[in-house]
């Protein structure tokens, strides 16, 4: 008797299926946007913002370019792991646990791993410096507490009720195109450097590429945001994967691909706002060494003012609260993914206690790291040059599954999507390429 008005429910709660009263034309945006705006918004970490600061810092606007033409770099890219997730059921590690090599994967997933858990660390030590700015306190005790709190909300809140956490906390980064407002931008020069690209030969600007071709595709994100569709197919049981149900392709794609565009932009118009905050106020200062996100906060106040520099710390523990849990999230979806547990933040804890033990785990780990003799300064920036090496052999694997028939079905990769893929995974592979040459070590 109650089955027709509960699937009802469903519908009316899956935004693929579209309202009666808005039209299937219209989609009403915030019901669209899910895991691509939770992953856009989550790549402005805190080591995302000590390397935009660092570069803005350096170079003045002379890297600002590279959040213009990585955009649809990285839009393709996430837009390649959201259909894996959307058409197979399963997260990146699960389509190659199942069709590819076990040594390529137990080669990648550790790799994941270790750059995850160096990011998680280096995020909750800028947590702490960031809030010990507005608060001095110890700064241990804030450590302990940012990892509690963001363990607690994987651990114990329901998952619809842990994704609508995630989607207020993207409001955080709004911050940062606040404090644009109370910086003195070169309208001139900044539009001259996103017009005609320039790359600094030497080994700190190619070295800065690479952080931020790391920090802005990066790993981590391949890896959420398909197993966060794969998860959407149990929290919203009307869903069946594109491989099982075709029929929901059209409006499946659809949903993707707003909701990617519109987390993806969002995430680079951020990170440009640092990166132009840092270049207009800190660089003509002759402030260029800007190792942390909390120093960026700390070197705004004498120069835009405390009410920027307290902005900007905001943003810090928004923007951490953010993607620890992600950074977390992520590991743990490919560990499990690879050793065939049950994985899912939908799932009972007992359930899935292998999976969520990964998590409870990397958080602890990377608290130790914060606490530990692992300077969170450097942490910071060289996890985003980790995570750019690392990218280039998962985005290789990634679009050569997401192209197979075998894998994908009528679903495979085609067209500019693909073309799109590859040449990210190209500039990705030539930058790090370069930086090993410019820093003399060997390429093979």
């Amino acid at each position: 008797m109650t089955v027709a008005p509960l699937a009802a429910a469903e519908e009316a709660d899956d935004p693929e299926v579209p309202s009666p009263a808005v039209g299937p034309s219209k989609p009403r945006l915030m019901r669209v946007l899910g895991p691509g705006l939770i992953t856009g918004a989550s790549d402005d970490d805190p080591s995302g913002i000590a390397t935009y600061g660092q570069a803005g810092a350096q170079f003045g606007y002379g890297l600002c370019w590279t959040m213009l033409y990585t955009l649809p770099l990285m839009a393709a890219v996430q837009m390649v792991s959201a259909r894996i997730g959307r058409t197979t059921g399963h997260g990146i590690a699960g389509v190659l646990r199942e069709h590819y090599p076990n040594g390529l994967l137990q080669a990648v997933v550790p790799l994941l791993l270790a750059a995850n858990i160096l990011n998680l660390g280096a995020d909750l030590g800028a947590m702490a410096d960031a809030l010990n700015l507005l608060l001095p306190g110890p700064r241990w005790l804030y450590v302990v507490l940012f990892a509690g709190i963001c363990a607690f909300m994987q651990l114990v809140l329901q998952y619809t009720r842990y994704v609508a956490v995630l989607k207020w906390l993207t409001l955080s980064l709004f911050a940062y195109l606040g404090v644009v407002i109370f910086a003195h931008v070169s309208w001139w020069d900044l539009g001259t450097a996103l017009a005609i690209p320039k790359v600094d030969l030497g080994g700190g600007g190619l070295t800065t590429l690479v952080a931020l071709f790391g920090t802005t595709i990066s790993p981590y994100l391949f890896f959420w945001q398909a197993a966060e569709e794969a998860e959407d197919l149990h929290a919203f049981p009307c869903r069946r994967d594109l491989l099982h149900a075709p029929e929901q392709g059209s409006a499946a794609l659809h949903r993707i691909e707003i909701d990617t565009l519109v987390g993806m932009t969002f995430s680079n118009l951020v990170a440009l706002a640092i990166m132009v905050t840092a270049a207009a106020v800190l660089h003509p200062h002759g402030i260029t060494d800007i190792q942390s996100s909390a120093q960026a906060a700390e070197a705004l106040r004498p120069l835009a003012g405390p009410f920027s520099a307290t902005v900007f710390a905001l943003g810090i523990v928004g923007t951490g609260l953010l993607a620890v849990p992600v950074l977390a999230g992520s590991a743990a979806y490919a560990i499990g993914e690879a050793r065939h547990w049950p994985v899912g933040f939908g799932r009972r804890l007992l359930e899935a206690r292998a999976f969520y033990g990964t998590v409870a785990l990397a958080t602890l780990v990377g608290m130790v790291i914060s606490l530990g003799a692992v300077d969170p300064i450097r942490a910071l920036y060289w996890s985003a040059v980790v995570n750019g090496v690392i990218a280039v052999p998962v985005m290789a694997v990634m679009m050569l599954a997401a192209a197979r028939s075998d894998i994908m079905g009528a679903f495979a990769v085609r067209g500019s999507l693909k073309l799109l893929g590859w040449v990210a995974t190209a500039c990705m592979l030539l930058a790090v390429l370069a930086m090993l040459a410019t820093a003399g070590l060997p390429l093979i």
